[in-house]
């Protein structure tokens, strides 16, 4: 079974009524030839003074305090619709960026203090010693946007470079990775997929090297257990995957066809999905926060309908 217009519609129409103003112009730009000044109009709306974004923009923590994690959020948004280097939002991020870095770890702290002020979900709680339980999730992914969107003898590009070398010296050391942090590695590759060259005279590992060990991690975190998919909160084969292309695909076989049918099978008849997990505290806050994470779902598994021809429009 696929996504029929009738479902289609209902999901929009969803969306128009339920989500924030963000994920909408993110549907509007995926999905009805949306325009991306809109998103980045939203997405603006999150950035403070310094550059760096809160206020929410990741649901789960709602500390209006610019953070690094936050601002990952931010920056995955900007980079996966494409906005330019020269852009305000962009320069002001690379600024943030720049200023946070811890240059002994290259890494970025992943929860801040502040958090513990307002409501969020006890994964976002700050203690001293959690940046162990996080390492460069998301500092990685960071690092490989300061490359991309920063002129190459840059002060930004060169605290990329190190971060990443100090992850991907991680990487090769680990045999076993929390997969939020393995998809902060894809992520990685997907950005600096073409500077390649670059990447291989930089780093002691080359791109080949670092894309087959992240694959063997995804390849171990990844629930095969199609029963098991709907019993909680599980890394599925098309959360590392956004194309019927990528390579992963030999691996997950017909895994992929039954991803895609789970999530047709368990669209509601409002046109949405539960989320699944809980934060056990802050009810009514988190409520809400279901509510936006509920149109964040929508745009990206619709995408996902969309690359493998799921998507009958």
């Amino acid at each position: 079974m696929r996504i029929t217009e009738g479902m289609f519609f209902q999901s929009s129409n969803w969306m128009k009524r339920n989500a924030r103003p963000l994920e909408i112009a993110l549907w509007e730009y995926y999905f009805e030839q949306g325009s991306r000044d809109r998103v980045v109009q939203y997405l603006t709306a999150f950035q403070n003074e310094d550059g760096g974004f809160g206020h929410g923009v990741e649901p789960d923590f709602w500390s209006p305090y610019s953070s690094p994690m936050a601002t990952w959020a931010a920056a995955q948004i900007l980079f996966d619709v494409e906005v330019d280097s020269n852009q305000d939002i962009v320069q002001r991020m690379l600024a943030y960026l720049v200023d946070s870095n811890d240059r002994e770890t290259g890494m970025w702290p992943s929860v801040l203090p502040g958090n513990n002020q307002f409501p969020h979900a006890p994964w976002w709680h700050w203690s001293e010693g959690v940046q162990n339980n996080w390492m460069f999730n998301p500092g990685v992914e960071l690092a490989a946007y300061l490359i991309h969107w920063s002129p190459e003898q840059s002060e930004a590009a060169a605290i990329g470079w190190s971060s990443i070398e100090k992850a991907i010296q991680r990487l090769q050391r680990v045999t076993e990775m929390d997969w939020h942090e393995i998809h902060n590695y894809q992520r990685l590759i997907k950005v600096l997929r073409g500077k390649e060259e670059t990447v291989n005279h930089k780093l002691a590992y080359s791109l080949k090297d670092i894309t087959d060990k992240v694959s063997l991690l995804i390849m171990s975190s990844v629930e095969r257990d199609v029963t098991a998919w709907s019993t909680g909160y599980k890394p599925l084969p098309l959360d590392f995957m956004d194309s019927p292309e990528d390579p992963l695909s030999i691996e997950f076989g017909s895994l992929i066809e039954q991803n895609l049918h789970f999530y047709v099978d368990s669209l509601s008849n409002e046109g949405t999905w539960e989320i699944p997990w809980d934060w056990g505290s802050y009810p009514e806050a988190f409520t809400v926060a279901k509510r936006y994470w509920q149109g964040i779902m929508l745009v990206r598994r619709f995408m996902t309908f969309q690359a493998f021809g799921y998507l009958q429009r």
